[in-house]
């Protein structure tokens, strides 16, 4: 009994502990002399708690550069440049940093929702902190200090890869993968199966190396890490796919997968499987066992859970895994869901999750904690961002918002954009006044109105969006209840055949894929 005491006690310990570290906003401030561009850091200096010193810092984003309120990605830096290691905020210490801005989610809080989720659900996701910037002494509004996603004991701990690791075991791992914008630093492969969607461009899935990068990555480990990925997405596809010694699951650590279905299909992500998508690879075990594909961790979720005006993230009664009208979705994801115990397996994780980390009250409890701690800033952020609300009088008068129209839907083309924008693919042109003219770009009615680019709904005040927010989510919930319990009655998938779609050729304008500057 006192064991069992004690145990408890350590718990709420913990919990304390970890309550604690965020008790309050934190404050951070960057002074930084050079323009800030996406594609190569400049230094600066940071002060938070934690830090202060140097670091490099760049823009982060591709539509969002466009936003009044930046993102940005930085690394801890010493005297003489090297990368230095801190714990930020009470966060594990790492040299890799990023400062997410919650422009276009108004309610700040969905990505540290759905990071928290995943960590609930089992798994390593970036721990975040919520603090205000200020910036050459510009008040900048509310941040989401975010771990970056990159290989480590603290964050995704697979082996670290030497030059030497080239073949038997050795090269079996780690490596770190992912499907979306790539960098000029990365090794990419197309998808051998093509993805599916409805009225994309392209079914062309990229693949690239995220860890290690290009100058450190061996040509005997790319090709292996690129037939391991070629040889699952078509055991997948095969007529054995579900045979349980040689079909997927010889290849593929299926309850992350599982999670991961269920992560994704509750947020709704118009993103969701087909961008920031990552996987990992561990080295197999000397015994032969272990080195499977696993999904995750998860990223980029400010468009998530009913935030968005396209790709049916919208539509409360809409599948992720069957694909939309921006960029094609694996169709491992339709596949799996076509064999009973894969969906058996998702049927029980969910009736489990339901009882704990995705019960109502467990959602609504981190979201209540989430908007009390932001109360005492609200007032400064959207002072500074006015955009962000509307009055209730310009909320009558709002047209019907539109997709975005120069990202998705993709299946009509682009509009024309005027001589204005930028040519992506000779890099941005210094971003620190802001972006140059659009044109019209889509949203709630005519002209560029970043604040509404991809909104589905406008609100007039914080607490209207926290509302709105859990009322999509105990929605969103019931429809899941509803369809995930016969999973392994009467529920099949709808299924897309699998064909190529040419690339149309474009003189000007967004190149495909994006390059990167870090999403």
């Amino acid at each position: 009994m006192k064991r069992i005491v004690f145990i408890y006690f350590i718990l709420v310990m913990a919990f304390c502990t970890a309550t604690a570290q965020q008790e309050t906003v934190g404050q951070i401030s960057i002074t930084v002399d050079s323009t800030l561009n996406p594609q190569r850091k400049v230094t600066a200096h940071l002060k938070m708690d934690g830090y202060d010193g140097a670091i490099g810092i760049k823009l982060r984003g591709n539509s969002s550069l466009g936003f009044n309120q930046k993102k940005y990605t930085f690394e801890l830096r010493d005297e003489q440049g090297k990368e230095v290691e801190a714990p930020l905020m009470g966060m594990p210490a790492h040299s890799k940093w990023v400062l997410l801005a919650p422009y276009n989610d108004v309610s700040a809080v969905r990505d540290p929702l759905a990071f928290q989720l995943w960590r609930d659900m089992g798994h390593w996701g970036p721990r975040t902190r919520m603090a205000e910037l200020t910036m050459n002494g510009d008040y900048c509004g509310i941040y989401i200090l975010s771990e970056a996603i990159k290989r480590g004991k603290d964050r995704v701990d697979v082996a670290k890869l030497k030059k030497s690791d080239v073949k038997g075991r050795d090269v079996t791992g780690g490596y770190l993968l992912r499907i979306d914008t790539f960098g000029e630093d990365e090794a990419t492969f197309t998808s051998k199966v093509p993805g599916i969607g409805e009225g994309n461009m392209s079914t062309q899935v990229i693949w690239s190396c995220f860890y290690p990068k290009k100058k450190k990555l061996q040509p005997e480990q790319f090709d292996y890490i690129r037939n391991y990925v070629d040889t699952v997405e078509q055991v997948i596809q095969s007529d054995y796919f579900a045979d349980p010694e040689r079909g997927y699951a010889r290849y593929i650590d299926v309850p992350s997968f599982v999670d991961y279905f269920i992560h994704t299909e509750l947020s709704l992500n118009a993103d969701g499987y087909k961008r920031s998508a990552y996987f990992y690879k561990e080295k197999q075990n000397a015994d032969g066992t272990g080195g499977k594909l696993v999904a995750g961790p998860v990223w980029d979720y400010n468009l998530a859970y009913g935030n968005a005006n396209f790709a049916n993230a919208d539509n409360i009664e809409a599948w992720n895994f069957e694909g939309a009208s921006n960029n094609p979705t694996p169709a491992l994801w339709q596949r799996l869901l076509q064999d009973p115990a894969f969906r058996k397996a998702v049927k029980v994780r969910y009736k489990t999750l339901r009882k704990s980390v995705l019960s109502n009250k467990a959602i609504n409890a981190y979201i209540d904690r989430h908007a009390q701690l932001l109360a005492p800033c609200l007032d400064r952020h959207f002072g500074k961002y006015p955009e962000l609300l509307v009055s209730e009088e310009e909320k009558k008068n709002l047209p019907k918002p539109q997709p975005f129209g120069t990202f998705p839907p993709m299946g009509e083309g682009f509009p024309p954009m005027g001589g204005d924008f930028p040519q992506m693919g000779e890099g941005f042109p210094p971003m620190g006044e802001g972006f140059p003219p659009m044109g019209d770009f889509g949203g709630f009615g005519g002209g560029f109105n970043a604040a509404s680019m991809f909104a589905a709904y406008r609100v007039s005040s914080y607490d209207e969006e926290i509302q709105i927010l859990k009322k999509w989510l105990a929605d969103r919930l019931s429809f899941l209840d509803a369809n995930i319990k016969r999973f392994d009655k009467d529920w099949q998938p709808r299924i897309q055949e699998l064909k190529e779609i040419k690339m149309p050729q474009f003189n000007g304008g967004f190149p495909f894929p994006f390059p990167s500057s870090g999403q």
